[in-house]
C-alpha cells in the first residue's frame, strides 16, 4: 500500500486515467464515480483529488491519453508505406488493435460525446476525429493522384466511411460481448471497405 502511495504525481496520474478506461470497459461511464475509480486505484477520493481538480479533469485526462496514443499508432503504423491504400489498411488495422488491447476507449469517448452540453473532454473528442479525419483525407487524396480510387469517390463520404468500418466492428464486439474478436475480423471489414473505393481494375469505372 505504501508503495501506491508514494507514486510520483505523473504516474499516479497515468495509472488513474488507465483505471478509468478499464472500468470503462466493464461499466457504464455515464455511471462511473470517482468513488469507484478511487477503490479501483485502491486510495481515497481526497487522495484521487490532490491530482485532479475536478471529475472532467479526470475526463480530459482520459481522452487526452486517449488521442496521444491512437494518433501515434496509426501514425506509426502507416510510417514509411509508399502505397496509400496499404497505408490506410495499416491505420485500419492498428487502430482495431489499439481497441482490442483498450475495450474501454469507444465507451469512453462515446460517452464523452453524448454530453447534452459541450464539455471541455467532448470538445477535445471531436478535436481528435478532426486529426484523424485529416490524415484519412490525406492518404485518400494521394490515391486519388496515383488513380487508385474508382472515378468520382467523394474522398469526404470515403473517410466517414472508413471510420464507420471501424465503429461497425467495435458495435459487433460489444453486442457478441467479444471485443478480442474483433481483431479476427478486421481484414475482411477492410477488404470490403477497400472494394467500395478502389478503382476496378485496367482503371475502368
Amino acid at each position: 500500500m505504501s508503495q501506491r502511495q508514494h507514486l510520483p504525481a505523473d504516474e499516479r496520474r497515468e495509472r488513474t486515467v488507465e483505471a478509468v478506461i478499464e472500468l470503462c470497459g466493464r461499466e457504464e461511464p455515464a455511471t462511473l464515480t470517482t468513488g469507484r475509480i478511487a477503490r479501483r486505484m485502491g486510495v481515497t477520493q481526497g487522495a484521487l483529488f490532490r491530482h485532479f481538480a475536478s471529475k472532467e479533469a479526470i475526463w480530459e485526462a482520459a481522452v487526452a491519453w486517449v488521442a496521444e496514443r491512437v494518433m501515434a499508432r496509426i501514425t506509426t503504423a502507416a510510417e514509411g508505406v509508399e502505397d496509400p491504400l496499404l497505408a490506410l489498411e495499416a491505420m485500419f488495422l492498428a487502430h482495431v488493435a489499439f481497441i482490442a488491447e483498450h475495450p474501454g476507449v469507444p465507451r469512453l469517448l462515446m460517452g464523452q460525446l453524448q454530453h447534452p452540453r459541450p464539455t471541455a473532454a467532448s470538445r477535445m473528442v471531436k478535436g481528435l476525429m478532426a486529426r484523424y479525419r485529416r490524415r484519412l483525407l490525406g492518404l485518400l487524396e494521394e490515391a486519388g493522384r496515383r488513380g487508385q480510387l474508382r472515378p468520382g469517390l467523394d474522398l469526404d463520404a470515403a473517410a466517414t466511411q472508413f471510420i464507420g468500418c471501424v465503429q461497425g466492428l467495435v458495435l459487433q464486439s460489444l453486442i457478441a460481448d467479444d471485443v478480442a474478436g474483433i481483431v479476427d475480423r478486421a481484414p475482411a471489414a477492410f477488404d470490403l471497405y477497400r472494394h467500395g473505393i478502389r478503382a476496378a481494375p485496367g482503371g475502368d469505372a
